[in-house]
């Protein structure tokens, strides 16, 4: 009878539920090395290393890869600091993309665009931003219509002896950029070499 009653426990026991393993940092660790590897992505070198190491041929390392993508979502994205990794990420989903990485060409064709893109991204967001001016208005073409103009008096005379002119209407949105030339750039034929000479 003993026996029989200590199946019945142990049967119990089956059922209830297993122990789910809980992370003593509440996950803040596999968090930064996730982020971690997530912003690595950002260097195409990087990339180029993987696919040399034939990272990109393990079917498990391309799921971790799909998996990674939650950072692309508003209460992850905060936490980047490179954004281009995210780009990567979104690339490196597509297997010509992944192959490519594997030649260093490609690798340093993707490094020269990703600095171009750094080089101008201030000057390319600013003709977005910034109004252009507005077209100066063109003056009439003579009509034939029109009666020749007056032989001067003295009243007209004496009045366009002084010229009046109208100040120049500013746009209505400057955004501090000064009307005018351009600010004087530092012309380094001009100055002193202040090198130390051998």
């Amino acid at each position: 009878m003993a026996s029989a009653q200590q199946i019945d426990d142990s049967s119990n026991n089956n059922t209830s539920p297993k122990k789910v393993y809980k992370d003593p940092d509440d996950g803040r660790r596999r968090f930064l090395l996730e982020l971690e590897f997530v912003q690595c992505l950002a260097n195409p070198t990087y990339i180029h290393y993987l696919a040399q190491n034939r990272y990109f041929e393990d079917d498990a390392f391309i799921g971790y890869l799909k998996y990674l993508q939650y950072w692309q979502r508003p209460e992850y994205i905060k936490y980047i600091m490179y954004p281009h990794c995210l780009y990567f990420l979104e690339l490196l989903q597509n297997a010509s993309f992944r192959n490519a990485m594997a030649h260093p060409a490609n690798k340093e064709l993707t490094h020269r665009q990703q600095f171009y893109f750094w080089k101008n991204y201030r000057n390319n967001r600013l003709k977005h931003i910034l109004p252009r001016p507005l077209p100066e208005p063109t003056a009439a073409p003579p009509s034939n219509a029109l009666p020749p103009p007056l032989p001067p008096t003295a009243t007209t005379v004496a009045a366009s002896s002084t010229p009046v002119s109208a100040p120049p209407v500013p746009s209505p949105m400057q955004y501090g950029v000064p009307s005018g030339p351009p600010l004087p750039k530092n012309d380094p034929r001009n100055a002193i070499d202040r090198r130390k000479r051998k």
